[in-house]
């Protein structure tokens, strides 16, 4: 192993040294020491799992590497959501928290992650365009995604339509889950199918050391890497997830408020990092794709995954909703009817992403139910002037998921970037 590699690896590892201590002893002296010691530890493995996850791609190409690289990032976000659910099925006071992290989480991705992502795309396409000192040309102002990325935005599309049912029906019934996580698994035989670009991948950082190994020796590396991140990361999530309620209560915060934004942070920090890296070097589709197939993952599968946890926690074939996370999922399913809308053109805008951080941060300042209520409105009245401006673009994109043939969506043009 590359000594470079091999220092990084140590360094994560000794910060997540006092949390495999605290679990094999089980010594917990108090919750907010136990949340910054397994919260490190989080963050940590979460590092290490997502450069071998990147490294992964040197062995899987195409648009499945994407869906799997997302599907890897969101292993933290997945052991503490579970974990609240599968508590709930003997603990009532847990079912509050069961959808709380995924709400947060997926507000944060869509709200801040996409919008960083495009402001630093378009950052090193403005500075690359002045080095070459394009005279008489504009500067880019739009992120333009390729005519694959229709695949996703389409499952996205369908997801977001069908997560309405979730506040309507006031649970998660195990028969949905179970719906959603079959749209999942459709969705991944589906990116597949989808032949690669032919381009080479690129890698930088702990990825790139690891890429450069051999072959044998590059895939026990990241094997190796996937099993030992997991396994850190599945023995915290239990201690981390407890810690997070019962700090509410000794910093005077509210325990909900833990739970959906600071496990998130913690999970999710690794995930922007690896797109924000995708765009620093002038990949800014992928990037973003990157974010796309999180949200599909956390629509289908990790939601699809809560009712089944619930059950085999002792509780009932159906995960029980208050008003709160009733309120959560609708301004959530409305947020990511807005992202869908924008992307359905295979555009993003700077516009539409300063638009998504606004919203995104007004919420923290609208707390009370209507006004939440009120904001799910706008954000799909935002997505229905989107959508009739790009009305044309709309059904190839809704039907691309349907299509017959993976290379429809491959080799359909992208728009002209907006200039």
């Amino acid at each position: 192993m590359p000594p470079a590699l091999l220092r990084r690896i140590l360094l994560c590892l000794t910060i997540a040294a006092p949390a495999i201590a605290f679990r094999i002893t089980g010594f917990a002296p108090n919750p907010v020491l136990d949340l910054v010691v397994f919260g490190a530890a989080v963050v940590a493995a979460s590092f290490v799992l997502a450069w071998a996850a990147e490294a992964a791609q040197k062995d899987i190409s195409g648009a499945l590497a994407i869906a799997i690289l997302a599907l890897i990032a969101v292993l933290p976000e997945y052991a503490v959501d579970l974990y609240y659910a599968f508590r709930s099925g003997s603990d009532p006071a847990y079912e509050q928290y069961a959808a709380a992290n995924m709400t947060g989480s997926n507000r944060l991705l869509l709200g801040f992650g996409w919008p960083l992502v495009v402001f630093v795309a378009l950052f090193v396409a403005r500075r690359a365009a002045k080095a070459r000192r394009a005279s008489g040309k504009a500067l880019p102002r739009v992120l333009q995604l390729p005519g694959s990325s229709r695949l996703d935005i389409g499952v996205l599309a369908v997801v977001s339509v069908i997560a309405f049912a979730i506040p309507l029906m006031g649970m998660i019934a195990l028969p949905f889950g179970i719906l959603l996580i079959l749209i999942f698994a459709a969705y991944l035989w589906r990116a597949g199918k989808v032949p690669d670009d032919g381009g080479e991948e690129e890698f930088v950082g702990a990825a790139a050391l690891i890429a450069d190994l051999p072959t044998r020796r590059r895939r026990i590396t990241v094997i190796a890497m996937f099993l030992g991140s997991a396994a850190i990361i599945l023995s915290s999530a239990e201690p981390f997830a407890d810690a997070l309620v019962q700090s509410g209560g000794s910093l005077g915060i509210d325990s909900y408020f833990l739970v959906q934004w600071l496990a998130p942070l913690a999970s999710e920090a690794p995930e922007f990092i690896i797109a924000v890296l995708f765009a620093l070097r002038g990949m800014g589709a992928a990037a973003i794709g990157t974010l796309i197939a999180s949200k599909i993952n956390q629509w289908t599968l990790l939601v699809g995954s809560l009712p089944v946890a619930h059950a085999f926690g002792g509780g009932g074939f159906d995960l029980a909703l208050d008003a709160r996370q009733i309120e959560e999922f609708v301004l959530t399913a409305s947020q990511t009817v807005m992202g869908v809308a924008i992307l359905v053109s295979l555009r993003f805008h700077r516009w539409s992403a300063i638009a998504l951080v606004a919203l995104f941060a007004v919420q923290f300042f609208v707390t009370d139910t209507s006004g939440r209520y009120v904001l799910s409105i706008i954000h799909l009245a935002i997505a229905a002037v989107v959508l009739f401006v790009h009305r044309r673009e709309i059904l190839p994109t809704i039907t691309a998921p349907f299509r017959r043939s993976a290379a429809a969506e491959a080799d359909s043009p992208a728009l002209e970037p907006v200039r």
